[in-house]
């Protein structure tokens, strides 16, 4: 009897990865087969993105595709619990869909393909590795550790959609960590709405790791994690006051020298305008003692130019703290107004064109900045994580560079022999304004 094969479409965010690699892993348990073709597939799951226009119209097309191509479709994700005028947005679009659920609802969509492709009766669970089945490459690993968000940002819908911060225990989070560093994962990737805040919900609620009682807590957490003999990435930190605990970590080599902090504005009252968590007005001061303490340190950021009410002060205000932080790594998105999002309702809303000029304008500054910052690499030697290797040399990334959103270092290798995951002692021959060249050392 044919195995029942389920085609598996993932957009969206590293969280909406896990969430990805969560629903696989648990269908290949059950005996499911993974096909990576629409032609080879029973039904097809797309889990979705809808944060941004962008992505919402990207995930609709998503769906249309895999309709046109195989025809049975399950939708989740985001954009799942997106409404237009009362009704459900992908319901809407895709009359034909299957079903459709909400984001982090694997027990919803498991239970809507038994009942459009019934599972087989002899699962075979020996095929599921502990820490489950991954879609990243086999060198690295996204590790989720909570779910939603406390904050109620005002360009933000992703707390209508994802709930509250509910963190995962830390003995459970510990767990998941150790089967990938066994599975050969060279580097975690730590990821949550905001990662500063893990524990908070349950009040840093002690739990077990390795027979030992320890916090629900981030700085815990991060401790543990530098235990394990790999790259371990902090992703989504916001910069409250115990996040300066884990820059020693980063400063004697035992964690990343590298955080991943969602800045959005500088500007007192842009920032207060957007509800915004953190205090903004400091954060020059909090990246200077940091950078003090871990000279090393990579930090990257994403900011909104165009915030309705934003006047050319407060945006040259923002540029001015761009020169003075000096940040490694920064994306910039025009405002894009999200259904549902609070900041639809605020005065001042700025033309396209307004916000487009200065994201451009914000981004040929940072280039800049980033061009500078990587040319004082050249003539040093970086330990590279390799995640291509082809006839002519390799692509990797130092401790500066978190797979597919920042730079990549060009590896020419002669004729030494490497391999995807190896880490690999790199000379940094040139640098430009994202990326590196360098020799085998």
């Amino acid at each position: 009897m044919k195995t029942p094969t389920v085609g598996f479409v993932s957009l969206g965010c590293p969280k909406a990865l896990v969430d990805s690699e969560r629903i696989v892993t648990q269908l290949r348990a059950e005996g499911y087969a993974m096909s990576g073709s629409y032609e080879g597939a029973d039904l097809v799951v797309v889990n979705t993105c809808g944060f941004i226009d962008a992505a919402v119209q990207e995930s609709l097309e998503a769906i249309g595709e895999a309709l046109a191509e195989n025809g049975r479709v399950i939708v989740t994700g985001c954009l799942g619990a997106r409404t237009d005028h009362g009704e459900n947005l992908v319901a809407k679009v895709h009359p034909k869909v299957l079903a459709v659920t909400g984001p982090h609802a694997a027990d919803e969509v498991l239970a809507h393909v038994h009942a459009h492709l019934p599972k087989p009766h002899d699962p075979f669970m020996d095929l599921v590795p502990p820490a489950g089945i991954k879609l990243t490459p086999r060198h690295y690993a996204y590790l989720k550790i909570a779910e939603g968000c406390n904050h109620r940002c005002t360009f933000c819908i992703i707390p209508s959609m994802r709930g509250d911060l509910v963190s995962r225990p830390i003995g459970q989070v510990m767990r998941e960590a150790e089967n990938l560093v066994k599975q050969g994962v060279r580097e975690i990737l730590v990821i949550s709405q905001d990662t500063s805040a893990y524990g908070v919900d349950v009040r840093y609620k002690l739990d077990f790791v390795g027979g030992r009682a320890v916090k629900t807590k981030m700085t815990e957490l991060v401790s543990e994690l530098a235990k394990l003999g790999v790259w371990v990435r902090l992703h989504y930190v916001y910069p409250y006051p115990h996040v300066d605990e884990v820059i020693p970590l980063m400063a004697e080599g035992r964690v990343l020298p590298y955080l991943d902090v969602p800045f959005q504005h500088s500007h007192p009252r842009v920032l207060k305008a957007m509800k915004r968590p953190a205090s903004g007005e400091r954060n020059v001061e909090r990246i200077r003692a940091w950078r003090a303490v871990c000279p090393e340190l990579t930090i990257r950021s994403t900011f909104i130019a165009g915030f309705p009410g934003e006047t050319e002060a407060e945006f040259e205000h923002l540029l001015d703290f761009l020169r003075e932080a000096q940040l490694d790594r920064v994306g910039c998105f025009a405002y894009s107004p999200v259904d549902g999002a609070a900041a639809n309702e605020l005065p001042g809303q700025l033309p396209d064109e307004v916000r487009e000029e200065r994201r451009a304008r914000f981004m040929q500054v940072q280039e800049e900045i980033s061009a500078q910052r990587l040319a004082r690499k050249v003539g040093t030697r970086q330990w590279v994580l390799i995640d291509e290797v082809g006839p002519k040399g390799a692509v990797g990334r130092t401790a500066a560079d978190a797979p597919e959103i920042d730079g990549v270092v060009n590896v020419r290798t002669g004729r030494r022999r490497i391999g995807v995951g190896d880490l690999v002692d790199v000379k940094i021959t040139a640098a430009a304004e994202h990326d590196l060249q360098g020799t085998l050392a």
